[in-house]
């Protein structure tokens, strides 16, 4: 009898330490420094002859083909490609019917030199005037060389539209960046948040950098030429380098990766705004000037009163330098920005912001430190329901290696870290709530090794919440953390 009472007492013991457990993972009170650390090859780049890089065949043949968003609204795309022999057409024909081309727009074609590389010519197409939610073939080049992709657009911007969305940065060109590749093309998403760092070609000199911009934007064909990369430029974009004659800053980057900047009346391809299914999508530039009154800062300003959280309830920002990092890795490298901006984030209700620069995985909890001054004591994050959560996904796997020391203890702020490769998906479910995960890279396999259930900021507050979630989270992951 003793025995059983015992065992049961033990029993309760455990189930009362479990429920405090989970309770406090469900609140965001439960912080967790993964001790996991791998890197299973070696953080070197690919070598050229490799067939992650290969030519595709025929005289002049379009490479490096990749989309990206092309208006406000996700009714246009901008098709880019690289013609090394000769100029070529910069048309694109297209259609819903594969082999079918009703329609054809014309493009642009440019070039640049970098020291003493020369660039291939560099095609930029508009197409648009496009259906939402449909299927488009597309064909560029001439004759036997000609190639032929497709992509979908995204459903018509509305509140309970859901969409996938990945999330990759600091990529480069290593085996581990064509692991986290290779992963992220098995996820099911439909159009990848980039925030920052591309190739890492400036970790190279001389005519090295230009090929291996060239390398990289073939080794991303695989998935950039069917479905849009939201590009944000980082710090290996700005490519100052006097010893070399080059001192424009982000002169390899402009050239190849347009950005439909002019579409939110932004005057700079760095920074700019997109509306797509149900978010409203800001990507600001972490390596231009932000602070009051320069260019950046304006437009920031007037585009967040053009959010309608009505019609796009998410509200998400990219951006390079994460304004919340606990590694020693680039530690405080954006507080400049936080100081400028966190007041808006908090007070235009921003779902989630994800940064890069910082080779490893963190998310935050929902914090803020808008009233810190240097005359005050109030030094620290606090929680607050209105802030938006912060993400760094800047474990592609470029050839610097992880960023595997983190800072100790763990600040209250931040809930979860860990020195992996991998990426994130985004799925959202409707105006209320979005699935999400950190998707490890561990031997060939694709782990979900954080995952996190979103509430929508602006709807959250709304008296239909109650009734949305209801319906909405049946069949939510009752594993996952609950925000």
């Amino acid at each position: 009898m003793l025995e059983t009472n015992g065992g049961r007492a033990l029993l309760f013991q455990l189930l009362l330490i479990s429920f405090v457990f989970f309770s406090s993972v469900g609140n965001g009170c439960a912080r967790i420094t993964s001790t996991f650390i791998r890197s299973e090859w070696p953080s070197v780049d690919i070598p050229l002859d490799n067939e992650a890089f290969a030519l595709p065949k025929g005289h002049n043949a379009p490479q490096q083909v990749h989309i990206t968003q092309g208006d406000y609204d996700g009714k246009a795309v901008i098709i880019s490609w690289v013609t090394l022999d000769e100029p070529g057409p910069s048309k694109v024909q297209y259609g819903t019917s594969e082999n079918q081309y009703k329609f054809s727009d014309e493009g642009t074609v440019t070039n640049y030199t970098f020291y003493h590389y020369k660039s291939g010519y560099i095609h930029h197409c508009l197409v648009d005037g496009l259906e939402h939610n449909t299927k488009y073939f597309y064909k560029i080049g001439l004759g036997d060389s000609s190639r032929e992709f497709w992509f979908q657009t995204p459903p018509e911007v509305h509140p309970d539209a859901s969409y996938t969305f990945g999330i990759i940065g600091d990529l480069g060109q290593t085996y581990n960046s064509l692991s986290t590749l290779e992963h992220y093309m098995q996820s099911g998403a439909q159009t990848v948040f980039f925030v920052g760092d591309l190739s890492y070609a400036d970790r190279y000199q001389y005519n090295d950098v230009g090929i291996r911009w060239d390398s990289w934007g073939r080794f991303i064909e695989r998935s950039a030429a069917y479905q849009p990369w939201i590009w944000t430029a980082g710090n290996h974009e700005i490519e100052y380098m006097p010893e070399m004659g080059e001192v424009v800053p982000f002169k390899s980057y402009l050239h190849r990766y347009a950005t439909p900047y002019m579409a939110s009346k932004s005057s700079n391809p760095l920074w700019y705004a997109i509306r797509r299914a149900s978010a409203h999508i800001i990507v600001l530039s972490s390596y231009s000037p932000f602070v009051k009154y320069t260019p950046q800062w304006r437009w920031l300003r007037e585009e967040l009163t053009r959010v309608d959280r009505e019609k796009t309830p998410w509200l998400i920002i990219l951006m390079h330098a994460p304004i919340y990092n606990s590694n020693e890795g680039h530690f405080m490298e954006g507080e400049a920005m936080r100081a400028v901006f966190e007041s808006w984030f908090v007070r235009y209700k921003v779902d989630l912001i994800f940064a890069g620069h910082v080779h490893a995985y963190e998310r935050s909890y929902r914090v803020s430190n808008i009233h810190y001054n240097v005359s005050s004591g109030d030094r620290y994050p606090i929680p607050d329901k209105a802030a938006p959560i912060y993400v760094t996904v800047g474990d592609g796997g470029n050839q610097e290696g992880l960023a595997s020391r983190f800072r100790d203890p763990q600040p209250d702020y931040s809930a979860f870290r860990e020195a992996s490769y991998g990426h994130s998906t985004l799925e959202i479910k409707n105006r209320t709530h979005a699935f999400y995960h950190w998707n490890r890279n561990d031997d060939g396999k694709k782990v979900a090794t954080d995952t996190a259930i979103f509430h929508n900021q602006y709807w959250a507050s709304n008296l239909q919440r109650r009734r949305l979630k209801k319906n909405h989270l049946r069949n939510a992951d009752s594993s996952a953390v609950s925000y």
